[in-house]
């Protein structure tokens, strides 16, 4: 029971972003695509540490260790 109901939130999520996205694509739509949204993430640091690539590697490392590692 839990495994569906994980399973379906993350098809949610997937599924939202897709359609964000889309939203964001249309002529004229003051949504940001995902594309704009990691350039400004990438570029935030504070002082010397670049803390927004830090958050992205963590992002990734997270992505990786619950979906890909087996």
């Amino acid at each position: 029971m839990m495994r569906t109901l994980a399973i379906g939130g993350f098809l949610t999520a997937v599924l939202l972003f897709v359609a964000v996205e889309g939203v964001a694509r249309r002529e004229g739509s003051r949504i940001p695509p995902l594309g704009e949204v990691c350039a400004f993430v990438m570029r935030y640091e504070v002082g010397p540490v670049p803390v927004g690539r830090i958050g992205v590697f963590g992002f990734w490392w997270w992505l990786g260790w619950h979906f890909l590692a087996r």
